[in-house]
This record gives structure tokens, sequence and C-alpha cells, in this order.
């Protein structure tokens, strides 16, 4: 009999790197090892034939060839599946990453690239003062958006060091747990010196002297400098298969960096990816809310999203206004008078502002009564050969549906049409200054869509009747706490709009020292001469110069979700069954199927309707089950469908949210609901 010895040992070879900065030493080890070895002990054994004396708790192992970390340190190499050819390198599980931020500054900050994105991304948040971190997402840029830019200039360089903001000395980016109280509610607001804005984290965080002061600065306060040039040079979306590139580089939640083929010192940006602003606080929300408002900013000027000419007056004169308000150095926000105010009564006031509800003093009034709103309305009918039929109904709006009758009198009997608003699309067809209140509805029905627009006399019937609308369409009626608040917030966005001519402001415009073409996008620049947007933007700004600069941020991004495509991403898709491609949008309640070559949109699916959906990993196809034995397939050509149905489920998990939860996520769900794999 031969021996083992002599046979051979059950030990075998495997070759290490190791991602070190050391001169000298070698970046290569050959041990001799055993299957039942678990990872830990290879650790171990690696770095004492390496012999140098330093800090290793924050270095893995990276298995190369099968793109995946190695971090579950009691599995051994036979569990693990690696073999004498497997390529391990020992590596930091924290790297450098330079991160866009969508004020467009960029900031260079320690990273997690083990965890996985979900959990990177609330790192990240804590590190800049965001709360709420699971409403961003990291996005790569996609090459579609990036021609442009390499056409204007193909010797662009990268962006000076001096634009940089290092952030990598903050605990969180040096792999250190974070301080729990960050985001307490309780904790007593400290308001940042210079800016007036809350900052009680961010400069604690960053380091201490004016620097950080300046750090918060830029994350807190927005600077708009941008020029006609910078403009021309971004990517500006033209149709909606443009608007499809935006969404498609959005990285998988469910993992990491490294996995994902993101390298040291990558850039990447951090956007808000789910267009539900929860609890947003202007005590706590300073850095937040700035990052939300320059995120709408930017949409508008790039076209990302469209508005009438009205309302980019509207957004023009609330960003000249920032401009102006910035300039004086000496003065502070209203906010900093606040800092006594009871957390109690400051919570209370803070219902008025947030973004996500208002006051509800009176939800067990007159709970027995059901509301109605009954009046004369004009009934527009498009009819072809682009004629339409205007008449004047009696309409009573009850529950979520909307019946009109001849007249009043006839209102007792039955009802020439009833339309029932659940589920269907309501788009303001408003223009102040032309006395025109409409609303325009597009109601679903078997074989697509059916148009409805109303007529309203006035602002106040408009608002009215255009938040009954909005209520309707998500299931719910006017007895909801949030009728009232609606009703306030589309008076409040028709009275911005509703400017009278200052003679002042209209005959001296060459006295403002103002570069409209800062404010409006490209379309609008080339439409007016300076001089005459000048002129208009002070007549807009007439009726907002009087709010606090937190406000004024507020009242922008509620004009941005007042407009009919906020928080839509689009997808270029093929439904099952038809020959041609469609575009699909996402929005935090809905799925909308729309006409690629006309705009128009085909149906639309609720969320509340929708019983499950899945995806078939092997032909890459979304199915999903509504109600009423509705189901529809279809596949993704602009992006994986890995981004679709994460979209779906984050919106989802978000909707579970509540302020009762003491603000702890439960990321167990999110990637049940997100992940697809399980």
């Amino acid at each position: 009999m031969v021996s083992s010895t002599e046979y051979g040992s059950h030990t075998w070879e495997l070759l290490l790197t190791v991602d070190h900065q050391h001169e000298g030493v070698e970046k290569e080890h050959l041990l001799q090892v055993t299957g039942d070895l678990h990872v830990g002990g290879l650790m171990l054994k690696l770095v004492e034939q390496m012999k140098i004396a330093q800090d290793w708790s924050d270095y893995a192992f990276w298995w190369e060839q099968k793109k995946c970390w190695l971090l579950k340190t009691h599995w051994t190499l036979d569990k693990c599946g690696v073999q004498a050819d497997a390529k391990l390198i020992f590596t930091t599980q924290h790297k450098m990453l330079r991160l866009r931020l969508p004020n467009m500054k960029t900031v260079r900050l320690k990273v997690s690239f083990s965890s996985m994105v979900f959990k990177a991304v609330s790192d990240i948040c804590k590190m800049l003062n965001i709360r709420r971190s699971e409403e961003l997402s990291l996005l790569r840029q996609s090459e579609g958006t990036l021609k442009k830019k390499k056409k204007k200039d193909k010797n662009s360089k990268e962006p000076a060091t001096e634009d940089i903001l290092n952030l990598c000395n903050s605990p969180v980016s040096s792999g250190l747990p974070a301080n729990p109280g960050l985001y307490s509610k309780t904790m007593t607001p400290v308001y940042d010196p210079v800016s007036g804005s809350p900052a009680s984290s961010t400069i604690t965080w960053f380091s201490e002297g004016s620097s950080s002061e300046q750090n918060c600065s830029i994350l807190a306060l927005s600077h708009p400098t941008c020029s006609p040039e910078m403009l021309a040079e971004m990517y500006q979306p033209r149709t909606l298969a443009d608007k499809a590139k935006l969404n498609a580089g959005w990285l998988d939640s469910s993992r990491s960096l490294m996995e994902q083929g993101v390298q040291e010192e990558d850039q990447l940006l951090l956007r808000f990816k789910y267009y539900t602003f929860f609890d947003l606080n202007p005590k706590y929300d300073a850095v937040r809310i700035n990052q939300i408002y320059e995120q709408a900013r930017w949409a508008i000027l790039l076209e990302e999203i469209d508005c009438t000419e009205e309302e980019m007056l509207i957004f023009a004169a609330l960003q000249a206004y920032h401009v102006s308000k910035l300039s004086l150095s000496s003065e502070t926000q209203d906010s900093t008078c606040e800092s006594e105010v009871d957390e109690v009564e400051a919570a209370l006031s803070n219902l008025e502002v947030t973004l996500e509800g208002g006051n509800k003093s009176n939800i067990l009034e007159d709970i027995t009564d059901i509301p109605k709103l009954a009046d004369n309305l004009k009934l527009v009918r498009p009819k072809k050969l682009a004629l339409k039929a205007i008449k004047t109904y009696w309409f009573v709006f009850r529950d979520t549906s909307i019946s009109y009758f001849k007249n009043k009198e006839t209102a007792q009997g039955e009802p020439i049409e009833k339309l029932n608003l659940k589920g269907c699309e309501v788009v303001p067809d408003v223009n102040v200054a032309a006395k025109k209140f409409g609303i325009k509805l597009l109601i679903p029905v078997a074989d697509g869509m059916n148009e409805v627009y109303l007529r309203c006399d006035n602002e106040d019937q408009y608002a009215r009747w255009m938040a009954a609308c909005v209520l309707a369409s998500k299931g719910r009626t006017m007895a909801d706490s949030s009728y009232q608040p609606e009703v306030q917030k589309i008076l409040s966005f028709l009275q911005m709009k509703n400017w009278t001519m200052c003679s002042q402001a209209a005959s001296e415009p060459e006295n403002v020292d103002l570069k409209p073409e800062c404010f409006v996008s490209p379309r609008y620049t080339k439409k007016f001469k300076s001089k005459q947007l000048t002129a208009r933007i002070l007549e807009a700004h007439q009726n907002v110069s009087q709010m606090s600069l937190v406000e004024a941020k507020l009242r922008f991004i509620q004009a941005w979700q007042s407009l009919p495509e906020f928080g839509l991403s689009y997808y270029i898709v093929r439904f099952k069954g038809s020959k041609k491609d469609d575009v699909l949008g996402v929005s935090y309640n809905r799925l909308i199927r729309i006409d690629m070559a006309t705009g128009d949109p085909i149906t639309t699916w609720r969320f509340s309707n929708m019983k499950q959906w899945n995806v078939n990993w092997e032909i890459r196809q979304v199915a999903i089950e509504f109600d009423q034995n509705v189901s529809i397939a279809f596949t993704c050509l602009s992006a994986d469908c890995k981004i679709i149905h994460e979209y779906i489920g984050g919106y989802i998990f978000l909707s579970t949210r509540s302020k009762d939860h003491n603000e702890t996520l439960d990321e167990e769900l999110f990637h049940k609901l997100t992940g697809g794999q399980e």
C-alpha cells in the first residue's frame, strides 16, 4: 500500500492578489490551502505571510471571475466553490467614488463597494445629511446622453479638483458607524450661521472650522450660475425616446457597486429616483429640499419635463428670486427665529408646508355627510376635422363619479352620462391671463382612453373641481382629509400665475441685473428677446417676492409636482402581442402606455388594482396581473427589465411608509419587493 504522504496530500495551491499601497512588497502570494479552510482562516493565513503591520479590517476577498464578494467568512472554500483556478483579490471594501449631486456639484467620498446599493445610498445620505434615503439611488449616465457633450467638445477633461467637494474624512465615509441620533425628530436644530439653514449634523460631520460651513452651504444652498452655453452642452431630450435614455442607467439596488462594474474613482449620479417626497420638513431637510429643488430646476431647464410658457415664467421668477436673495450675504433666513420654538408646536406648524398632506383637524367633521359638487360647467367634446362641440350642462360630482344633466331642474332624473373617474388621467388646461380654466380627463375604456374636457368659469370653481377630479382618479372622495389642502394648493399655484404688470419693473428692466437666459429653457430663449424675458420674469416675480427662501423652494417643488408629466419615468417597451414599440410611463401610483409617435396615453393601470407582478428572467419579460382579469406582459427595449421591476416594487414599498415607524426602514421588505430573484 502507498501512504497518503507519498500519494499526495489534500492541499492545493491558490494564488491571491493583495491590493495594497506598500512599495517594494509583493502583491501576489501563493498559499497552500485545503477545501475545508474557511474564508476567515484564508485571510489570517494571507496576512501572516505578508507580515505587514496595518489595519486589515476593511479588506475582503473579491472573486474576479464570478464578480462577487466572499463576505461570509465562516464559509469554507468548498462551500464557496473556490478552486485552484480562482482569481481572488484581497482588497478594501470602501473605495473612493465621485458623485454628481442634483445641484450639479461633484462630491468625492468613500463608499462601500461590497454593500448592496440600497445600503450604500443610505450611508451616502447620512454623510450628506439627507433624510429618506430610500427615495434616492445611483444612476450611471448612459452613452446616449453623453454623445452630445463629446461632439461639442472633444477635448473636454474631467472637472478640476477644486470643483470637487472632498468628503472622504467623514465618519461613515471611513467605514465607522453613523451617529444614531442624526435623524431624530426630537433633536434641537442648529442653524448654519452663513445661510441660516438647519445644519445640525452636517457641520459636526464635516471637519471643524470655516470649511465646514462652506461645505454645508454648498449642499444646502442653491447657486444658479448656468449659462446658455452650459445648457447647450448638456443633453436635452427632444422626444419620448430621448427621455427614455435618461432612465436606462439606474443601478440594481440588490447588488453591490463592484458587482455592477463600478470602479474606484468612477463618477455616478445621485438622483431622486422615486417621486414621493415623504415628510418634507424645512427644520431638518435643508439639504434634501435644496437637492429636490435643484433636480426640478434642471429638469425644467433641460426640458426633461414639458411646461407652458406661463409656468416657465413662474419657475424663472422663483429662480431669479434666489439669486437676489443670495446676493445679500448678510441676510439670513426667517427660520433662524424659530430655534426657540417648542418641538410639538413646530411639528404642528410644519404640517402646513409638508407636501404629503395638510391640516387634518376636520377629519371627523360630518362623516355621515357625503360631500358633493354641483354647478354649471361647459363640456367640450373633441370631434373629427378638429371641430369642438361646447355646451353648458349641470354637473354633479359625487363620490368618484361625475354625472351631467341638461339643466338643474332635471338633476333628479337620469343623467345624460355618468363618468367614473377612478383610474383616469387628469390634466390641467389653464391659461390664467386668458381666463381659461380647463380640466382634461382621459377616462379608461375598453379600447383605450375617452377624452372629456371640462371648462370652469373662474379660479375658485376650477380649484374645487380639479381637486375633486385628482382625488377621484386615485379612488378617493371629497370626504378625504386631503381635499381642502389640494384646493388650497391649486389656488396658490393659480395665484402665482395671476400676476399684474408692475409699471416700475416693466419700464426699467435694464436697471435690473438679471440674465433671463439662465432661468428659462433654450426654447424660450430663442422665442423672446432678452429684454422681453426680463420684463415678463419681473412681472411674475411680484407674486413670489415676499416668500422666505425655503418657502420659495417648496413652492417651486409644488409647482413642479403640479405639471401633468411630473413623476413619470419613461421606457421603450414591446407589449406582448403588439407589432410596434410603445413607451411605458412609470409613476408613483400607475403605469401608462403611451403612443411613441403622438405622445398620447393609450391605457392606464393603477397599482391599487394590481394583484401580482413577476419577471420571466429567461425571456426578460415583465408580467402584471390586475383586477377584473386584466393582465399585461412586455419586454423592455431601452433598459434592463429589472429596472422597471424594481421601480414598481419600490413605489409599492414607499407607499407603506409611516411617520409612526420612527423612520426605520424595513430593508428586507424592500429587497423582497424589488429583488425579483427570490
